[in-house]
């Protein structure tokens, strides 16, 4: 379910109060710790006794020892199938928050109180969790539902800058492959400010939650919420493994960038419209530079994507604005026209 809250918090107290878990572990990293979770706890009406668990901030975090630690700290402090993890971070901690809650004692009750844009938009709707191994975004994890999506849209203050736009991206996503009002109200929006970006949230939200409630396990349409990711986490990756970690919501709007030409590429949008994409994409992302990487490299990551299947690399990829296909299968030699392309963007 998911929820604006109010400013007394009054969805997830009421939550609590007819849930009456045994007790409540509240997840967090020293970010959320410090900025975000004061105000929770202010607002946090229970007498339920809860334990704070904080871990270092980052997506080196997300990794199967401190799943192993986190399951160990649960059990030291004698956690019952009753107990309820609250996840109150961004999408590191509902990914891993919601990782352990599904795999401890085979499952217990979390919550995600998503506290950055990407979290709020993206990572924690839909019951995907997930961590990374040997360089591998998200490449071991569960389906579990979170039991509510409580969103603080003030928290977005507590952001910087760049944390922000990396959020942005998904709500272009979201517009670009199943609603193109949203996509030009978006667009609309010179100065990226939590302020700006507060009122189309919500829509964000619905649009992610109305496709997984149609396909949760991703045997087809939720697919689409993959656009620009095919590339995105490849060069993501890659980056992770040359310890030269970039923002997710950039990754992606590198992905878009590139998997747009390819529609074009494909001849399933016009190159004025995909010029119409990318040029609005660039004038919120600075360019990355991916010229590192080779083509080889790139699409040998790409195989490792979990849409994958027979060893073929299945895109999400655009017929126009807001519409998206999913399964499709690219010739090789246009993903490295693409790769090109992207690559002398700026020349």
């Amino acid at each position: 379910m998911l929820s604006i809250l109010d400013s007394e918090f009054s969805a997830l107290n009421t939550y609590i109060k007819d849930k009456n878990p045994s007790q409540i572990f509240i997840l967090v990293d020293e970010n959320t710790h410090q900025h975000c979770l004061p105000t929770l706890l202010g607002n946090l009406d229970t007498d339920v006794h809860f334990e704070i668990i904080e871990i270092e901030s980052g997506e080196d975090a997300k990794n199967i020892s401190t799943v192993v630690q986190l399951w160990e700290i649960l059990s030291d402090f004698e956690a019952d199938r009753k107990s309820l993890l609250l996840n109150l971070g961004g999408g590191v901690i509902t990914d891993l928050g919601g990782f352990v809650a599904s795999t401890y004692k085979r499952g217990i009750s979390f919550i995600n109180i998503p506290t950055t844009l990407l979290a709020m938009c993206d990572a924690s709707i839909g019951g995907k969790t997930g961590i990374d191994h040997q360089y591998l975004k998200n490449i071991v994890g569960t389906f579990a539902e979170a039991e509510h999506i409580l969103v603080y849209p003030e928290f977005l203050k507590t952001l910087d800058f760049v944390e922000l736009r990396s959020g942005f991206a998904e709500m272009l996503k979201h517009g670009l492959i199943a609603d193109v009002s949203h996509w030009n109200d978006l667009i609309t929006i010179e100065e990226l400010t939590p302020e700006n970006i507060a009122p189309h949230i919500e829509n964000s939200m619905m649009i992610k939650e109305n496709v997984v409630v149609k396909d949760y396990k991703e045997k087809s349409l939720r697919k689409i919420l993959n656009f620009g990711h095919t590339i995105g986490h490849a060069v993501e990756s890659l980056c992770l493994k040359t310890h030269h970690v970039i923002p997710h919501g950039e990754a992606v709007a590198l992905g878009m960038i590139i998997e747009t030409k390819i529609s074009e590429l494909e001849n399933l949008i016009s190159p004025e419209k995909a010029q119409h994409i990318i040029e609005n994409i660039q004038k919120y992302y600075p360019y990355i530079s991916i010229s590192a990487f080779s083509n080889e490299e790139i699409i040998s990551l790409m195989l490792n994507d979990k849409k994958n299947d027979h060893g073929k690399i299945n895109f999400s990829i655009l017929e126009g604005l807001g519409k998206c296909n999913y399964d499709y299968k690219v010739s090789q030699e246009h993903i490295e026209q693409a790769l090109e392309y992207y690559r002398n963007i700026n020349a």
